[in-house]
C-alpha cells in the first residue's frame, strides 16, 4: 500500500491561440510546449489529520477537498507543495497544481487516473488544452479547441522538441498577467478576432511551425512563432497594455532578438516572455550579449523543452516485522 506519492509537473509555454473567431464550430485551439523548469512538486501522504503547506497551499487544499468528496474518500492526508510554478505568470500554474493533487490522490488510493475528467471537475482547461496535455506527455502540442460538448480540447498533433534547442524565459516578478474575473472581462470586451487572422495563424502552425520542428529548422520555427505572437498580441493589446504585458519583458525580448534569438513572444497573458536559441552555448552567448542590465526583478532563465509529462513516484510503507 502506498504511503506517500510525489508528483512533478511541468510549467508550459502557451505559444498562441489558433482560432479566437470560432465560426467553424470550435474556438480557441492552442499550441504550446512544456518546459524542464520551473516545476510544481507535490507530495501527498496519509495522515491522522489533514494539513496542507507550502506555496499554492490554498489552491491545493481546495482541490483536495473537492476531489475527496467526488471520489468518496474520507481519510486524512498531508499535502506538501515543495515547489510551485509562479502563479499568474502565464506558465500554467493553476492547471498543474490541480492535476498534481488529483493524480497524487488517485495514485495513493490505487484509483485509475482521470486527467481530463479531473480537469473538468476542478474547472481547468476552460480555453486551452495545453496544460492538460502537458501533464500527460511532452513535446510541442497542438489542440483543436473547444466545441459545444464541454469536453477538453482534443490534441491533434504532438511533435518532439529538439533536445539541443533552448528556451530563454524572461520572468518579471513585479507584474501579474490577467486572471480570474479580470481575464473573463477582457475576453468579453475584446472585439471579434478576424477570420482571416485565425486562418493565417493556422497556416503558420501547419505550414511553418510543425514542419520546422520535424526538419529541426530553428529560423523557420522562430519566424512562425513570432508571426503568431504578433497577431495574438496585437489583438490582446487593448486589454494588457500592449503586445506584451510587461514593458520590461518586451524590452529584454527585443534585445535578445537583436543578439540572435528567434521566436520572441509572451506566454498566455504573461508577464513571462520567451525566445529560442539553437543550443546551450548559443543561448548563453545571446543572454550575455542581449540580456545585460535587465533590471531588478527581471530574470532570464535558460531551460529545455520537455518531451515528457508528469513524473509520479510512490513510497510504500514497510510493514515487515510489525
Amino acid at each position: 500500500m502506498s504511503n506517500s506519492v510525489t508528483i512533478r509537473v511541468p510549467a508550459r509555454l502557451h505559444l498562441g491561440f489558433l482560432d479566437l473567431n470560432g465560426d467553424v464550430g470550435r474556438r480557441f485551439g492552442s499550441v504550446g510546449l512544456p518546459l524542464s523548469e520551473p516545476e510544481t512538486v507535490v507530495t501527498l501522504s496519509r495522515a491522522a489529520e489533514t494539513s496542507v503547506e507550502g506555496g499554492e497551499a490554498a489552491r491545493a487544499e481546495k482541490h483536495l477537498s473537492v476531489l475527496c468528496r467526488h471520489l468518496g474518500i474520507r481519510s486524512s492526508h498531508r499535502v506538501v507543495v515543495e515547489q510551485a510554478i509562479p502563479s499568474h505568470a502565464g506558465l500554467g500554474s493553476g492547471t498543474q497544481i490541480a492535476l498534481a493533487v488529483a493524480a497524487a490522490l488517485r495514485t495513493l488510493h490505487r484509483l485509475p487516473l482521470d486527467i481530463a475528467g479531473d480537469a473538468i471537475l476542478l474547472a481547468r482547461g476552460a480555453r486551452s488544452g495545453i496544460g492538460i496535455a502537458s501533464f500527460e506527455s511532452g513535446g510541442v502540442i497542438v489542440d483543436a479547441g473547444k466545441n459545444s460538448s464541454g469536453k477538453s480540447p482534443p490534441v491533434v498533433a504532438r511533435l518532439p522538441f529538439p533536445d539541443e534547442w533552448r528556451v530563454l524565459l524572461i520572468l518579471d516578478e513585479a507584474v501579474e498577467g490577467l486572471h480570474g474575473k479580470d481575464e473573463l472581462e477582457a475576453f468579453r470586451a475584446l472585439p471579434q478576432f478576424p477570420a482571416a487572422g485565425a486562418g493565417e495563424i493556422c497556416r503558420q502552425v501547419l505550414m511553418g511551425l510543425m514542419p520546422a520542428l520535424i526538419e529541426r529548422d530553428l529560423p523557420a520555427f522562430g519566424a512562425a512563432v513570432t508571426t503568431i505572437q504578433m497577431l495574438i498580441g496585437s489583438h490582446f493589446a487593448p486589454a494588457q497594455g500592449g503586445v506584451f504585458t510587461s514593458k520590461r519583458v518586451e524590452a529584454v525580448a527585443r534585445r535578445l532578438a537583436e543578439a540572435g534569438a528567434v521566436g520572441i513572444g509572451q506566454s498566455s497573458w504573461g508577464p513571462t516572455g520567451f525566445a529560442f536559441a539553437a543550443s546551450e552555448d548559443e543561448a548563453r552567448r545571446i543572454v550575455g550579449a542581449g540580456g545585460k542590465s535587465v533590471g531588478d526583478g527581471v530574470e532570464i532563465r535558460i531551460v529545455r523543452g520537455r518531451n515528457s509529462g508528469a513524473r509520479i513516484n510512490s513510497t510504500t510503507l514497510d510493514l515487515v516485522g510489525s
